[in-house]
C-alpha cells in the first residue's frame, strides 16, 4: 500500500518496476475518484428529485409541462449511471493492465470537464432561466478534477517507466 502512495507523487523518481507498476495504478485510482464523485451526484439527485426537475424544467424555459420535466430529470439520472458504469469497467482495465491510451483519454476528458466548470459562471450569467451552481460546489469540483489530472500524470509516467523497464529487460 505504501508503494501505490509513493506512486501517486508525480515527481517521486521511480527506480524498479514495482515503484512504476505502484505509479501507474494511480491512473486507476484517478478514475476510481471519479465514480466515486458521479455515484456522490447520482445519489445527491436520487434523494432530491423536485430540485432535479425544477432544474431541468427552468433549464428548458416555460413551455415545459412537470411529467416533461421529470423525464428529463429521469433521463439526466439514468444517463450519468450508465457512464458511471462504463467509468468504472475502465477503471478496473486500467488498474489490472495499466495503458497509456485510458490515462490520455481521462486527461482529455478531465482538460473539458475543468475548462466548461471554470465556465459555468459566466454561462450561468449569459443564458435567462439557467439554474444556478453554488460557488462551493465548483471549487469542490475544480478540485478533484485537478487531483484526478495530477493522479494520471503519476500513472502516466509509472506507465512509460513500465515500457522502458520491461523493454530493458527483455533485451
Amino acid at each position: 500500500m505504501a508503494s501505490v502512495i509513493t506512486g501517486m507523487n508525480p515527481t517521486a523518481p521511480i527506480r524498479t518496476e514495482a515503484e512504476a507498476e505502484a505509479a501507474a495504478k494511480a491512473s486507476a485510482i484517478s478514475i476510481f475518484i471519479g465514480v466515486i464523485a458521479a455515484g456522490v451526484s447520482i445519489a445527491w439527485s436520487l434523494a432530491n428529485p423536485a430540485a432535479m426537475q425544477d432544474a431541468v424544467a427552468s433549464a428548458a424555459g416555460s413551455d415545459v409541462n412537470a411529467e416533461a420535466a421529470a423525464m428529463g430529470a429521469q433521463f439526466a439520472i439514468y444517463l450519468s449511471g450508465g457512464l458511471a458504469v462504463i467509468q468504472l469497467i475502465f477503471a478496473i482495465v486500467q488498474w489490472r493492465n495499466p495503458g497509456k491510451w485510458i490515462a490520455i483519454l481521462f486527461l482529455v476528458l478531465l482538460a473539458y470537464g475543468i475548462l466548461s466548470t471554470a465556465a459555468t459562471p459566466l454561462l450561468a450569467s449569459s443564458v435567462p432561466n439557467m439554474p444556478t451552481i453554488p460557488t462551493w460546489q465548483i471549487a469542490v469540483s475544480l478540485a478533484v478534477m485537478v487531483v484526478q489530472v495530477i493522479l494520471h500524470v503519476a500513472g502516466l509516467r509509472g506507465i512509460n517507466a513500465l515500457d522502458k523497464l520491461q523493454m530493458d529487460a527483455a533485451r
